[in-house]
């Protein structure tokens, strides 16, 4: 990890872990975080994590291969993050299926869960329909999910 850049975050484990510092434009009136703000922490963790993977979503659209679109997501809030958190998304692949890969993540302020979500993202290919993942990437994505099985 390039130190310059820590919103990359890094890999431990088989898991993505991702910073993030709750900023005044991420709170609502009374400086928690809005909840549609926690969606677009998860959605960088895992724009990072398919950068470990060495997918970087630009170039594989450019080359008309295809993208990944979330297809399902199910969060559940547990308590509010506020102005100035050091918070953590952490993302872990639960399931890998040929054109699609399912995560779970979690928003973490230390040890206390803020929220978690199941995502589903499907890989899709550039008229929108669902298409086979790249072989390398679907066996990148399986060794990150039995990495983090086995801790």
């Amino acid at each position: 990890m390039n130190r310059d850049f820590p919103s990359e975050g890094r890999m431990e484990r088989g898991q993505h872990i991702m910073p993030v510092r709750v900023y005044f434009e991420d709170t609502d009136l009374t400086q928690v975080v809005y909840h549609a703000n926690y969606l677009r922490y998860m959605e960088r963790a895992r724009t990072e994590m398919l950068r470990f993977a060495g997918i970087v979503q630009t170039d594989v659209m450019a080359a008309g291969t295809g993208y990944y679109a979330v297809h399902n997501i199910d969060i559940t809030y547990h308590r509010p993050a506020r102005l100035d958190d050091r918070l953590t998304v952490v993302s872990t692949v639960t399931l890998v299926r040929a054109a699609a890969t399912h995560l779970s993540q979690k928003v973490l302020r230390g040890p206390d869960l803020i929220c978690a979500a199941s995502v589903t993202a499907a890989f899709l290919d550039m008229d929108g329909r669902p298409r086979r993942q790249a072989k390398l990437w679907h066996d990148h994505f399986t060794a990150l999910m039995q990495q983090a099985a086995t801790n």
